[in-house]
């Protein structure tokens, strides 16, 4: 017997990684890592290649197209302001290419990742499992779309923050599912869009808060794991510039932390899109009689 949220207070039971029931935060958090365990295999095995593809791009980077072994532009303290203020404009304008070109990198990879790992999701939830060709072959097909909902989304957000910080904020929560409704549901791109939308209005501060507890998890991971490879960095290469040694060494320490963070937070997300369609569209009953006919 349903309610009027449309799903079975009774659930259906936890046939994968998840119970097929609305959940808890700690649930989700639970799911996340209860798939990186069981399926560690795909799971790091994607992350990794995708991790050290970047490092290997930003290293190159780096060294031959932003000359990271030049000592980097200083501010003189004692200079007036208003030069003070040029000169950080100045330090602004240098980095733009940099921080561009490294933001499309992560743009394309972490939106590839992020599509495969949400096929693994959706098979965990059902506790079958699916190797990394299987998974190509379903993302394969909305590649495409999975890139433009992600550049749609990162543009609006960053937009947003530009205009003023809560509208961004604002637009992340709302569009925040639209990459798993992307891959999950097999539809276009706008349709993407408006069910992430759907999924979200009316419970915009719980998907929001779903989403910082998974933020602020990967940020904590993250520093703890390239902790000692920046302690094997002297802490005025930034000054002076890096090494070649300290630039790899600084990479790999990134590749290490992204291989680990990127998958919990895109399963964590797909967890959030699953839990928010158990809740108001009772995916739940749904997905317990497709685990019964596996």
């Amino acid at each position: 017997m349903s309610d009027s949220t449309g799903w079975s207070p009774s659930g259906g039971g936890t046939p994968g990684v998840i119970p097929l029931r609305p959940m808890l935060l700690g649930e989700i958090l639970e799911g996340a890592v209860a798939t990186l365990r069981r399926h560690a295999g795909v799971v790091f095995g994607l992350s990794a290649v995708v991790a050290l593809l970047s490092a290997v791009i930003y290293f190159g980077a780096d060294l031959w197209v932003f000359d990271a072994t030049e000592p980097a532009p200083v501010i003189d303290t004692d200079a007036p302001p208003e030069e003070q203020l040029d000169q950080a404009m100045a330090q602004l304008q240098d980095s733009m290419p940099q921080f561009g070109a490294l933001a499309l990198i992560t743009l394309v990879t972490q939106t590839f990742l992020a599509g495969l790992l949400t096929i693994v999701v959706g098979r965990a939830v059902l506790g079958q499992t699916i190797g990394v060709r299987q998974a190509w072959e379903e993302l394969r097909p909305r590649l495409l779309s999975l890139l433009g909902v992600t550049v749609v989304v990162t543009a609006a957000v960053m937009i947003g923050s530009f205009l003023f910080l809560i509208p961004g904020i604002w637009l992340y929560g709302l569009l925040s599912l639209a990459t798993p409704a992307l891959v999950l549901e097999r539809g276009r791109l706008s349709e993407a869009l408006r069910r992430s939308v759907a999924l979200v209005q009316g419970s915009w501060w719980r998907v929001f808060g779903v989403l910082v507890a998974g933020l602020l998890i990967t940020y904590v991971l993250s520093y703890l794991i390239q902790l000692p490879f920046g302690m094997a960095i002297d802490p005025q290469a930034f000054e002076r510039g890096y090494t070649p040694e300290e630039l790899l060494i600084r990479e790999l320490g990134s590749a290490v932390a992204r291989t680990v963070t990127v998958p919990f937070l895109s399963v964590v997300t797909a967890l959030l899109y699953i839990d928010q369609r158990m809740r108001r569209e009772g995916l739940g009953d749904e997905l317990a009689r497709a685990a019964r006919m596996k």
